[in-house]
């Protein structure tokens, strides 16, 4: 990885950094998901919660080795790195459905609970 004096030190800083926040990100991912694998129903969102954790924590592992200068490690971060941000994509939109699902059958059971109300 040759860049030039300063631009690579720059970019090593710059990636070091990078995997140590998502290093912490991973962890903080991992714990959470294993805290909604406690109940049943928050096991739905915790196993991919924890494995997309588990995924950044070995982007974060392979962007080390890159710098490191380890064959193929920039392709691996990269593919890991991708996993990561597609679970997370899958679980907003699971999120965005249930959440309108969720606020349509509460207002639902508002305007059935006034209707019912007024017929008194």
């Amino acid at each position: 990885m040759e860049y030039g004096n300063e631009a690579g030190t720059d970019m090593h800083a710059l990636i070091t950094r990078m995997a140590k926040n998502m290093r912490i990100l991973g962890v903080v991912n991992i714990v959470v998901g294993a805290l909604n694998c406690l109940s049943i129903i928050g096991a739905i969102f915790g196993i991919p919660i924890l494995i997309s954790g588990m995924r950044l924590r070995e982007s974060a592992e392979q962007f080390d080795a890159w710098l490191d200068q380890e064959e193929g490690a920039l392709f691996r971060a990269l593919e890991r790195q991708s996993r990561y941000f597609s679970i997370q994509v899958i679980l907003l939109l699971i999120g965005l459905v249930a959440s309108v699902a969720a606020l349509t059958i509460a207002g639902i059971a508002i305007v059935a609970m006034f209707a019912s109300a007024g017929q008194m």
